[in-house]
């Protein structure tokens, strides 16, 4: 159902029901407050600060799979370099694997960090025309487990979508 959030429980009522928030099957569920309240979820703002930031960005190359392991990261890796080939372009490499970051290990930039800034967080430069943002950056070791789920996880993308890429 439309109604019912993503991160809802297994027996959730939805959102438009007059049980929204107050069911036994609410208890536990990070929308509970939200639902009980009867208050519809106001739009996220940073969806438009992300739209337009992502307009000025000519070509857009998104690599994803349902599966682990098959080699995403490295691609992509790949990918940026062969682009930042021609020194003409700039090329930013965006990576959002919150579970396993290694863009990092891959382009050689391992223990290097970003800086945050009045206008965002910097990304590292692995040449002068191909930058690197990844959650990997802001973690203190790379053994760190990152476990976040909901809101925190889809902040940490706006976190890095609003990176300032030059």
């Amino acid at each position: 159902m439309a109604d019912i959030p993503s991160d809802a429980p297994e027996h959730c009522p939805g959102t438009a029901s007059a049980q929204a928030g107050k069911s036994s099957a609410c208890q536990g569920c990070p929308n509970q407050a939200a639902c009980a309240s009867g208050t519809p979820k106001a739009p996220d703002p940073a969806v438009e600060e992300i739209k337009q930031k992502m307009s000025a960005v000519k070509h857009k190359v998104l690599v994803l799979s349902g599966k682990g392991g098959v080699g995403k990261s490295t691609f992509s890796a790949h990918l940026a370099h062969g682009l930042a080939g021609d020194e003409s372009k700039e090329i930013a490499l965006l990576d959002v694997d919150i579970c396993g970051p290694s863009i990092p290990r891959i382009m050689g930039l391992e223990g290097e960090q970003v800086h945050q800034s009045g206008s965002g967080w910097s990304p590292v430069y692995v040449e002068d025309n191909l930058a690197v943002m990844s959650i990997g950056f802001l973690l203190s070791s790379p053994d760190d487990a990152v476990i976040w789920r909901g809101p925190k996880k889809n902040g940490s993308y706006a976190v890095l979508a609003f990176s300032r890429m030059r």
